[in-house]
């Protein structure tokens, strides 16, 4: 059995297969339509969600499957002072395979030692978030044809940001990529990823406060929220959540070729200018989630067309 805690629990080989499969999902989704009849997914979100959990939801119906779960730890027995071990061993009874969404870092590794099914990590703190990285390396395959030879660009909270940590992870595995993280001082890449990541693999990376400068040079632009809810000093927060705003001047200054991707939810960082620019792919990436959560929900239980 094989649980997707971490984008890197996949090789580049499987996850070129996964990207494989979600791209004929697009194309023939009848043929995919009772591929998971009769299996259940458990969706346990202790934290809130709107398109991770929607569209794993969205995703196992379109296999024919059915859906179990909760959306908020409240309405479940951790409200009560149940832990993650027990809550795991009693719904893997129930569903076939379970996606696990928790604000604490490490949360679903303990689920998968405890769970007699597949568990996929639907992001965990700011850790991980490793179906969302497939979603990403989707949508720059669809948008660009490939995933080597490219300048991806990084921007805003990249110290707490797991779907940042996640695609520099994924991204690092293709060839001729380069990395330009733009950020506050406060909010650059956590000092061990720089040194075990970008540094011990002698990365092409460059680090900048300045968007508009680095604008020019990118393939992609990887925009992300400065999420209020890993900020311990509401000060701070409030004097770094506009540190950038993605307009449609400054996309002037962008390749026609470039691409916009956001994980969502956005607040400030992108104006709403921006979305009828064909260059904004966000609203695809986000559609993007659900067929290659199909794929993995595929993979994990060992069924084919």
């Amino acid at each position: 059995m094989k649980h997707l805690i971490d984008v890197l629990d996949l090789t580049v080989q499987e996850i070129d297969a996964l990207i494989e499969r979600a791209a004929d999902i697009v194309e023939h989704p009848d043929r995919y339509a009772h591929v998971c009849a009769r299996k259940k997914l458990a969706a346990l979100f202790f934290e809130p969600s709107t398109r991770t959990r929607l569209s794993f939801e969205a995703a196992m119906y379109e296999l024919g499957g059915n859906v179990i779960g909760f959306s908020d730890a409240d309405s479940s027995s951790a409200a009560k002072g149940e832990s993650v071990s027990d809550t795991i061993r009693v719904v893997c009874s129930y569903a076939d395979i379970i996606a696990m969404r928790h604000p604490k870092e490490g949360a679903p590794m303990v689920a998968s030692l405890k769970s007699t099914v597949p568990i996929i990590n639907a992001g965990d703190g700011g850790h991980n978030h490793p179906t969302q990285t497939l979603t990403d390396l989707f949508t720059i395959r669809r948008e660009f044809g490939r995933l080597d030879g490219l300048t991806i660009g990084c921007c805003g909270d990249l110290k707490f940001g797991r779907t940042v940590h996640s695609l520099l992870n994924a991204m690092s595995r293709y060839t001729g990529v380069k990395f330009v993280l733009i950020s506050p001082e406060e909010l650059r890449v956590p000092e061990y990823l720089r040194k075990e990541l970008l540094v011990e693999r002698n990365l092409d990376y460059v680090e900048t406060t300045d968007l508009e400068s680095a604008l020019p040079d990118l393939d992609v632009l990887y925009m992300t929220r400065v999420q209020r809810e890993r900020f311990f000093n509401e000060q701070d927060y409030i004097r770094l959540k506009d540190s950038y705003v993605l307009t449609r001047e400054k996309m002037a200054l962008a390749k026609d070729t470039a691409r916009i991707l956001h994980p969502l939810p956005r607040v400030n960082e992108i104006s709403v200018d921006v979305d009828d620019d064909p260059r904004a792919a966000y609203f695809r990436q986000a559609e993007n989630g659900k067929y290659i959560r199909m794929a993995l929900i595929m993979k994990l239980l060992e069924v084919e067309v």
